[in-house]
């Protein structure tokens, strides 16, 4: 099996248990305390990787001010809002939200006219929405200020920068490991921050592994995992992959418990089903390209 495969099946390993481990270390622990143990795994993950180089370089060399952003954008932002949306809603339905950046990618091509069919992507975007719009009303009722309304609005801004992450880091010639460095620390020094402010309760050290793993798991191994794959798929043939994702999650999550109401799990089919007509689609086109 060729490696970029490989690498690509451990991000999405890693990923899918992203969901079911935050379901259960945020039952325990708060969520500021949940993002500093995370961020404090991926940064030993990160921070690792670059001083175990042949060729080592102080932390911010070659490291423009576009890929510190896009990193800040990328890792810190996603993470962050998709974790306050964990904390504030059904965690399965945070997490189908927040798995709708590939539709947002695809909009985002359409845009940018970077893609040769853009109605057949349109299409599939839009049945996608679709399926979002009904897992987050359930197909009947509006949403007012809440914590369940700001829940949503964190999901669908943590879809928004995986979504600008996907489509700038083609373009940022500079090693994950010291693109995503910067960003866990900023992560880090700002969820340390929380969580002294909010106070340090009483943990279970199986509590806090789990957090920790969080952070090395599926922040840190599966986004380094995920770029050195992307790096090794000049056909497009192994991002596909990705868009698979959202059916492990949430497979874990039905199975850890989690319930969805029958509109709303009618909306998650649309959700994955459109992620993966999107990625067919874009492996169809960098194939042709």
């Amino acid at each position: 099996m060729e490696r970029p495969l490989l690498l690509a099946l451990a991000a999405i390993a890693l990923w899918s248990t992203n969901a079911v481990t935050a379901k259960l270390v945020l039952a325990d622990l708060p969520v500021s305390l949940v993002q500093c143990l995370q961020f404090t795994g991926a940064t030993i993950v990160f921070a690792w990787m670059q001083f175990s180089t042949r060729r080592r370089a102080p932390l911010l060399r070659g490291v423009g001010a576009r890929a510190l952003l896009l990193g800040l954008i990328g890792l810190t932002g996603t993470m962050v809002l998709q974790y306050l949306a964990f904390a504030s809603m059904p965690v399965i339905e945070a997490n189908l939200i927040a798995y709708t950046w590939p539709l947002l990618v695809a909009a985002g091509l359409i845009l940018l006219r970077r893609t040769p069919r853009p109605l057949r992507l349109a299409v599939s975007a839009l049945a996608g929405f679709a399926g979002a719009a009904l897992v987050i009303t359930g197909g009947e009722r509006a949403l007012t200020l809440s914590g369940e309304f700001y829940g949503y609005a964190a999901a669908i801004g943590s879809a928004l920068c995986m979504a600008y992450y996907t489509l700038m880091i083609g373009g940022v010639a500079v090693a994950p490991e010291r693109l995503l460095l910067p960003s866990a620390l900023v992560g880090l020094a700002g969820t340390a921050i929380w969580s002294l402010v909010e106070g340090l309760p009483h943990a279970s050290i199986t509590t806090l592994l789990g957090g920790l793993y969080l952070g090395a798991g599926p922040m840190g191994l599966g986004y380094l995992f995920w770029s050195k794959a992307m790096r090794g798929d000049d056909s497009g043939r192994i991002a596909i992959l990705g868009y698979l994702t959202p059916i492990g999650s949430t497979a874990l999550l039905v199975a850890a418990g989690e319930n969805l109401s029958q509109v709303a799990a009618v909306g998650a089919v649309l959700v994955i089903g459109s992620c993966l007509a999107v990625g067919l689609q874009q492996m169809e086109r960098k194939a042709h390209a």
